[in-house]
C-alpha cells in the first residue's frame, strides 16, 4: 500500500511536521509536532498542533503514533497535547535516557523526574519494526546530532529528523552534548546507502534567498549535491568541516525552553506550589 503523507511547515521555527497514514478512515502517525511558544512572554499556544488535529479529523484518521525523531533543541513538542486530544502512543529512540541524564543535571530537575525514558510510551530500538495501520515501518538509529536521533522508514519514505537538510543547506550540527561529527557522518552514509529513489522527508529547512521552503528529496539527490555530505566527501573532511562550522554557530533561540519540555515527551514541567509552571534559565552553564 502506498504511504500517504501530509506535511505542515512551521515558519516560526522552520520545522516540518508530517502526518503519515495508510488511507482515509484508517490509521496515522504524526512525526515531530510543534507547540507554539513565545519566549518573550513565556506563553504557549497550540495553533500548529490544532492544524494537525483538524487534518486527522477531516480524513477520519485514528492517531496511532506520535513519533519524535529526537529531543529537539529548536522547538517545543506538542506530543503531549496531541495525545490528550486524539490518543496514540508517543515514541522516541531508546537512547533518550542519555539526553535526559545530561539535561537533568543542567536544569537540576525535580527528584521525581526519572532519566529512564518512562515519560514516553515506547522507546524504539535500532531496526525495530512496527505498524501504522496497514503500513509497515522500521526504525533507523541515526546518532550524531544527538545520541538519541532516529529515523522512521515507512515503505519508501524515511523521516530523517535533523540528520540531513536540503542539499543546498547540508547537515545537522554536532556540538550539543553527546553530539559527534564522525558518528553523524556514519549515520548519513547509512541513509545514503538506501536505494537512490528512496524519499527522505526532512524536519527542518532554512532556505537560502530565492528558494521556498522544501522538505522532500531523494537519496540520489543528496548523494549528488549535498553541500556537506555528497559522494566523494570522506569522514575526515566532513568532521573537519562540521567542527569548524559548529564553532561559529549561535545556540538555537529556543534550546533552553525546548529541551526542558521535550525530554518530558512534550509535557510542561509540573506546577509549583503557587500553581504556576516554570522553565529554568541556567546561568553561565553553556
Amino acid at each position: 500500500m502506498p504511504v500517504q503523507i501530509e506535511s505542515f511547515f512551521d515558519a516560526a521555527t522552520h520545522t516540518i511536521s508530517h502526518i503519515v497514514y495508510d488511507r482515509p478512515g484508517g490509521h496515522a502517525a504524526v512525526i515531530d509536532p510543534v507547540l507554539d511558544f513565545d519566549p518573550s512572554s513565556g506563553r504557549s499556544a497550540r495553533h500548529g498542533a490544532d492544524r494537525l488535529l483538524a487534518f486527522l479529523m477531516e480524513r477520519r484518521l485514528t492517531l496511532q503514533w506520535i513519533l519524535e525523531t529526537h529531543a529537539h533543541a529548536d522547538h517545543l513538542s506538542a506530543a503531549g497535547y496531541l495525545k490528550d486530544k486524539a490518543g496514540g502512543q508517543i515514541g522516541i529512540g531508546r537512547r533518550i535516557d542519555e539526553v535526559q541524564s545530561t539535561f537533568s543535571r543542567v536544569f537540576n530537575l525535580e527528584p521525581a523526574f526519572h532519566c529512564d525514558g518512562s515519560q514516553f510510551d515506547h522507546l524504539f530500538e535500532d531496526g525495530e519494526t512496527f505498524r501504522i495501520g496497514e503500513l509497515g515501518a522500521r526504525v533507523l538509529a541515526l546518532p550524531g546530532h544527538t545520541p538519541a536521533d532516529v529515523g522512521y522508514q515507512v515503505e519508501d519514505a524515511v523521516f530523517v529528523g535533523d540528520t540531513l537538510f536540503m542539499p543546498d543547506v547540508g547537515t545537522a550540527r554536532c556540538d550539543f552534548p553527546g553530539g559527534d561529527a564522525a558518528t553523524l557522518y556514519r549515520s548519513i552514509r547509512k541513509l545514503l546507502a538506501l536505494p537512490d529513489e528512496t524519499r527522505l522527508l526532512l524536519c527542518h529547512d532554512y532556505p537560502p534567498p530565492g528558494r521556498e521552503p522544501a522538505w522532500r528529496v531523494t537519496v540520489a539527490e543528496q548523494r549528488r549535491a549535498n553541500l556537506h555530505a555528497r559522494d566523494g566527501v570522506d569522514e575526515a573532511a566532513f568532521v573537519k568541516m562540521r567542527q569548524a562550522r559548529d564553532a561559529t554557530l549561535d545556540m538555537p533561540r529556543l534550546l533552553l525552553p525546548s529541551i526542558q519540555v521535550n525530554i518530558r515527551a512534550g509535557r510542561l514541567p509540573p506546577a509549583e506550589d503557587n500553581g504556576v509552571r516554570y522553565l529554568k534559565l541556567p546561568l553561565d552553564a553553556f
